[in-house]
C-alpha cells in the first residue's frame, strides 16, 4: 500500500520522514510492524485516557454494533444517546443539561459560537456575533474555530485575512490584566456575544496554565458585561487536569461546553456541544428559524454513544482521578530535574499533564526520532516538550517516559 497517497494531518508532505506504521495497540503501548513496541507519552492525541483496547468499551461497541451501527438523529432518537445526554447532565456542573453531538472538537466549537450567536438573535439582538478570545487559544482547525484560535501561533497564521475578526485578549497574569480585560469587555460589548476559553491549560497553544482563581475572575468579568461564557474542555475534560472536568476548580460553571477527545475514550469519534436550561430554552418557539437549525450527519452516533457511555461508566467504577493525582505526584518529581537545563525555559505540571518547555528551536523531527529509539511515543510541538499519557498507565511505563524526556532533553 504506497503511504504517500495518504495526506497526514499537519504534515509537510514533501519534506516529512516516513510515518511508522501501527499494527496493534494494547494499554499504553503501541506495537510497529518491524515488531518494535512503543510507550505512548500522549494517548494518541490525547485520547485514549483509559489506554488502548479497554474491555470493557470494546465489549460495549461490539454489542451496539450487533444491534444497530448507525441511525440519523433526523426524526430518530436512540438508547445510546439518550443515556449519554442523561450520563453528561449528571457530570456536569449546574444546568448543563442538553448536549448536541457531532463528530470532532472542532465542529463541536463551531456549533458553540452558532448557538451563542443565535442565542442573541433569537432574543431579539442583532448585532452581537463576535466573541472574545485569548492569546495562546487553540479551539480547531475549521474556519469559526480558527477564527477564536491565535493567528500568532503560526498554524493559522495563512488564513488571517480570510477569518472573521475577533476580539483577542491576553490571559490576566496580575491585576492590571484584568483592569485591562475589563476595559476591552467595556469597549467591545455591544458586538460581542460571549467569551471562549480553555479552562486552566491553554493546550495546543503551548501548555500555557493558569489558575483556577483566575479562570474564575474572568468568568466574572464577563458574567457582569452580560456574556455568554463558553469553556472548550475539548483537551481538559475528563480528568486530565485533576478533576472531571477543569471548570470544577474555579466553581464556575459555563453557559455552553464543548468537549471530545477523551470522550469515548478514544475509541472512536464524537464530541457534546453541552448548553445551560436557559440557553436552550432560548431557542424554543412556535417558529422553525428560531431553531438551531444543524445536523452533523453522524450526529449521536450509536456506536460512538456506546462507547462514550462505556468510558464514563469506567470514570464511575475505576480510581482514574486518584490515578491522575499520582500521575501529577511522578510528573513533578521527575521532570523537575530538566529545570536549569541550558536548553529549557520551564517545567510545569497540571494533573495529568507535563510540559517542559524548551528556550529555543529545535529540530523536531530529529526530537520525536530520539524518542522513538528510546522506545517511547512522544510528540513535540512548538517549543514544547509534553506528556499526556492515559489515566491508568503503569508506573513502570511512566517511568520510562519521564525519564526518556530527561534523557533527550539533557542532550539539547
Amino acid at each position: 500500500m504506497a503511504l504517500d497517497r495518504v495526506w497526514r494531518p499537519y504534515t509537510q508532505m514533501q519534506t516529512a520522514p516516513a510515518p511508522l506504521r501501527a499494527v496493534r495497540t494494547e494499554g499504553s503501548r503501541i506495537w510497529l510492524d518491524d515488531g518494535r513496541c512503543l510507550i505512548d507519552g500522549i494517548a494518541s492525541w490525547w485520547t485514549a485516557c483509559h489506554g488502548y483496547n479497554h474491555p470493557a468499551i470494546r465489549a460495549a461497541v461490539e454489542a451496539q454494533l450487533e444491534r444497530m451501527p448507525h441511525i440519523m438523529l433526523g426524526g430518530f432518537v436512540h438508547e445510546p444517546v439518550q443515556e449519554l445526554a442523561e450520563r453528561l447532565a449528571t457530570i456536569l456542573p449546574g444546568d448543563l443539561d442538553h448536549s448536541f453531538f457531532s463528530e470532532s472538537g472542532s465542529v463541536a466549537v463551531e456549533v458553540a459560537m452558532k448557538m451563542a450567536r443565535q442565542y442573541w438573535i433569537n432574543r431579539g439582538e442583532r448585532g452581537r456575533h463576535r466573541f472574545l478570545c485569548f492569546r495562546h487559544a487553540y479551539h480547531g482547525d475549521t474556519f469559526a474555530a480558527m477564527s477564536v484560535c491565535d493567528p500568532e501561533e503560526g498554524m493559522h497564521a495563512l488564513f488571517a485575512g480570510a477569518l472573521e475578526k475577533q476580539v483577542m485578549a491576553e490571559v490576566p497574569e496580575d491585576e492590571a490584566g484584568f483592569v485591562a480585560l475589563e476595559a476591552l469587555i467595556a469597549r467591545e460589548r455591544g458586538g460581542l456575544a460571549g467569551l471562549i476559553i480553555e479552562p486552566l491549560v491553554q493546550c495546543a497553544g503551548g501548555f500555557r496554565m493558569h489558575s483556577p482563581e483566575v479562570l474564575g475572575r474572568i468568568v466574572e468579568i464577563a458574567r457582569a458585561a452580560g456574556l455568554l461564557v463558553i469553556f472548550d474542555e475539548i483537551a481538559t475534560g475528563f480528568g486530565r487536569t485533576g478533576t472531571l472536568f477543569a471548570c470544577e476548580q474555579a466553581r464556575v460553571v459555563p453557559d455552553i461546553v464543548t468537549l471530545s477527545k477523551a470522550l469515548t475514550g478514544g475509541t472512536l469519534p464524537l464530541a457534546a456541544t453541552v448548553a445551560r436550561r436557559h440557553v436552550f430554552e432560548a431557542f424554543l418557539a412556535d417558529r422553525d428559524d428560531a431553531a438551531l437549525m444543524h445536523g452533523p450527519t453522524y450526529s449521536g452516533n450509536p456506536l460512538a454513544c456506546a462507547a462514550a457511555n462505556a468510558s464514563l461508566e469506567l470514570f464511575r467504577t475505576e480510581p482514574r482521578l486518584a490515578q491522575v493525582a499520582s500521575i501529577e505526584a511522578s510528573l513533578r518529581a521527575g521532570l523537575e530535574s530538566c529545570r536549569g537545563r541550558r536548553a529549557v525555559a520551564d517545567v510545569r505540571v497540571k494533573g495529568a499533564i507535563g510540559v517542559v518547555e524548551l528556550s529555543g528551536s529545535v529540530d523536531l523531527d530529529r526530537m520525536r526520532q530520539a524518542f522513538v529509539d528510546a522506545g517511547v511515543w512522544i510528540r513535540p510541538f512548538g517549543r514544547a516538550v509534553y506528556l499526556m499519557p492515559a489515566l491508568n498507565i503503569p508506573a513502570d511505563d511512566l517511568a520510562t517516559l519521564i525519564a526518556a524526556i530527561v534523557a533527550v532533553v539533557g542532550r539539547c
